[in-house]
Formats: structure tokens, sequence, C-alpha cells
């Protein structure tokens, strides 16, 4: 490995102009996708030495994997360009020897304040009021869910979008994977109905996050915000907050906050299965059989409303 945290380091130099050389690095929690590591620098310039860390995410597959590391950083430029929520700033991405990395900025996050449930519901309420450029939905690029590919066409319909960028999608690599039976047909008819959960309702193509549950955010020492690892595209607003509702770890005063700054339609509770089912699936394909359950649940939950 030793080779490899050198290339890193070279990488680095070239990109921020300082001489670095790595000194160590060691495992650190990164989710169940990527490994990640704290990586210690040592900067040497004027015959003084001082340390630099840096946080890296790992992965192997080689140029699917070098994509998908270039197209988080593109959305935590994203995201940090629209000047709501902190994000850690991406440093570099590339690839050695087969194995892809991604490196960010070495942010001490500690357990969330009091304080930090509230700024990051008003945060969050800021971020989703960025629009769109062109009106559509999508993205510029594709990226990731997880390891899932999620695919970002630009289209002027969100329902379109919903409907065959994300539930279809993930429905057709499921029956890859061999879960088929009953909820098929059950996810078939959802989708069909689609136009009966927004009737009255049009979403605006607001910049979210895309994968935003409780392990996803963190906070400063001083109590302030930080969110990463996103999904980022732009899509209905209500996608982030169904995402955050899936596990938990939000606390009530993030709801409360989010509502003062930007009020939900009265019909996000009708909607919020059908948002979760996408992530249900996900799971599904990612983890396996476990979430089945939950993919079922979640259906019979968009069912319950069709009638």
């Amino acid at each position: 490995m030793q080779n490899f945290w050198q290339a890193v380091a070279q990488h680095l130099s070239e990109i921020t102009g300082d001489p670095l050389r790595p000194l160590h690095y060691r495992p650190v929690g990164g989710g169940s996708i990527n490994a990640a590591y704290r990586l210690s620098c040592a900067l040497q310039a004027f015959s003084a030495q001082e340390t630099r860390d840096y946080f890296v995410k790992v992965a192997r597959g080689g140029e699917g994997a070098l994509e998908m590391f270039a197209a988080e950083a593109a959305g935590l430029q994203t995201l940090a360009a629209a000047k709501a929520v902190r994000v850690p700033q991406p440093m570099a991405w590339g690839s050695v020897g087969g194995q892809a990395y991604l490196v960010l900025e070495y942010l001490e996050l500690t357990s969330p304040r009091p304080q930090t449930g509230s700024l990051l519901g008003s945060q969050l309420a800021q971020l989703h009021r960025t629009l769109s450029p062109n009106g559509h939905y999508g993205w510029d690029r594709n990226n990731a869910i997880g390891s899932t590919p999620q695919i970002n066409s630009w289209r002027q319909n969100w329902l379109d979008f919903y409907r065959e960028q994300r539930l279809l999608y993930q429905v057709k690599l499921a029956c890859q994977r061999g879960y088929r039976g009953a909820w098929v047909a059950q996810a078939e008819r959802v989708m069909a109905e689609l136009e009966t959960f927004f009737l009255d309702y049009r979403p605006v193509p607001s910049l979210l996050h895309g994968d935003l549950w409780g392990g996803n955010y963190g906070a400063l020492p001083d109590g302030s915000p930080v969110i990463f690892d996103p999904a980022t595209y732009y899509g209905d607003r209500e996608t982030d907050l169904a995402m955050t509702e899936l596990f938990g770890g939000f606390p009530a005063e993030f709801y409360r906050a989010y509502q003062e700054a930007y009020p939900l339609d009265e019909g996000y509770c009708q909607r919020k299965p059908l948002y979760q089912l996408y992530h249900w699936l996900n799971h599904l394909n990612l983890f396996g059989e476990g979430y089945l359950g939950s993919v079922q649940r979640a259906l019979q939950q968009c069912l319950s409303f069709l009638g």
C-alpha cells in the first residue's frame, strides 16, 4: 500500500503546490460501500515541517469506481456552490493500480449538538431553494446511490423522471437479480398510476443531497452541521425529507426548523412511502433479500393510497 499512498500524496502535491509526503494512514468509519482512511502528510517547506490530514475514500473497480468518485466530487462542488450547508471540500481523485481514490478535506466531526438539528433544517431548506439552472429535473451527469448507478438524464416532467430513472430502473435491476414475486406487479401498478400522487402538486426542481440518511451528516465542534456522501441531482425536495425518515436519526428540531423556513405541501405524507420505495429497492439491490419486506410494506402503503 505504500506506493499507493505515495501516489496519492504526489497527486495532492501537484494540485496544492505544496510538497507533501505520506506519514501514516489509518482506517476510519466511512460506510459499507468504500474503505475510508485518515491520511496524514508531512508538509516540508522553508525547513519547517507541519502535518496535514485528509479524508480518503478508496474503492476497487477501475474506471467505474473512478467515475463514481468524480461524480461525488462534482456533487460536493455543486452543493458547496449553493452556500447553504457545509460539505467537505473535494481535493483530488484518481486511480493507482486498480484502486480508485477520492481525497476530501479532513473535518473533525463530533456528535450533533442541541442546535445542530435546527441549523440543518433551516440550511437544508435554503439548499432546496436552489433551483435547476434549466428548469428541468436531473443533473449534468450520472452518479451513484451507494454503489448503484443513478441515472440523471434531464427531463422536463418529474413523473417521467421518477418513474423511469428511479423506480423502473431499480425494479428492473431487482428482477435481474432474481427478486421476483407479487411485489413486481404491485410496483408496476404504482408506476402506472403515479399521476394520482400528484393531482394537486407539481414539484419544483430543487438541488438535492440525494442520500440524506442519519449516517450522512455530522457536526463540527461548534455544532454547525456538515453533510457528505451525496447522490446529487435536481428533483422534488420531498425526496430528501422522505429519506431522512427512512432510518431516523434526525431530531424533531430539524423538521420544525425546515417547516418554518420552507413549509412542505400537505400531500407529503401520501408521497413519502412512494419516495422511500426508491431507497428500499436500492437497499434490496445492494444488500439483499433482508430488505424485500421493506419494499413490500412501502408498496402496500402506496396501494392503500391508490385504493
